[in-house]
């Protein structure tokens, strides 16, 4: 693993070429080559590691992506989905206080599709909880949580073609999780540590859970580089790859 400069990112991320405009997409999704996933505003290369650490707010926390080289295969509609890893850690005064192994899978038209997530919750470097798990086809694994939850179809995480006003739920199976994101603007430009990032999209995330509203900032060809909260900004600070 080497640590990269700002002008090495381009190099490591292939940036995808959008297609023409469509509709956050609807219908039945078809899964040719799920794990080939370079969707311009969530591209999984495995063996990245992106670190977020906190511009504004509680100094403490620390997040990390590590897009993994795991795979994991569902069985949907009659299909077998395979299905890529991205592991989330979040820490917060030295210590881990949430892991998460969230599953995604690229459709035909570009869009990225979410299977679901198995959390590990901490308290004193111990697991007390999975709140928020959830599968498609509920828990199959000896590793799973029994009390993951079951939803019965993936749902959209990226849109192909984001654009304002779209609107789509990565998450619907209230009230184990819930999550409505919109896409509030596009082309915008956002200056993270790492580098400064033109055409970005803009989008709020809200919940049937909690009343806050989360802004977050993705950057084409990197994916995810900011996000806003409760008076919190946590940016892109560092960027490992293979």
């Amino acid at each position: 693993m080497k640590r990269v400069a700002c002008l090495a990112i381009a190099f490591a991320f292939a940036l995808a070429i959008a297609p023409t405009r469509g509709e956050v997409p609807t219908g039945t999704p078809t899964f040719s080559n799920p794990l080939s996933i370079d969707n311009t505003y969530f591209p999984f290369v495995p063996g990245v590691e992106k670190t977020f650490t906190v511009q504004n707010g509680n100094a403490d926390h620390v997040s990390v992506e590590h897009f993994t080289n795991e795979t994991r295969t569902f069985l949907w509609n009659g299909n077998l989905v395979e299905t890529r890893v991205l592991e989330e850690q979040d820490i917060e005064d030295g210590e881990t206080v949430e892991i998460s192994k969230n599953y995604f899978a690229q459709a035909d038209d570009g869009t990225v599709y979410y299977f679901g997530e198995v959390v590990d919750l901490f308290d004193g470097g111990v697991i007390v909880s999975h709140s928020g798990s959830w599968l498609v086809g509920g828990p199959t694994e000896p590793t799973d949580p029994p009390e993951t939850a079951t939803d019965t179809d993936p749902n959209v995480f990226m849109p192909a073609v984001p654009e304002v006003e779209d609107e789509w739920k990565p998450e619907d199976l209230f009230p184990v999780v819930d999550e409505t994101v919109e896409v509030d603007k596009t082309g915008t430009t956002v200056t993270v540590p790492v580098d400064s990032f033109t055409d970005c999209i803009k989008v709020e995330e809200s919940s049937l859970l909690a009343p806050e509203i989360v802004h977050k900032w993705y950057a084409p060809g990197l994916g995810f580089i900011k996000s806003k909260e409760q008076g919190e900004i946590l940016v892109l600070t560092l960027v490992v790859t293979p």
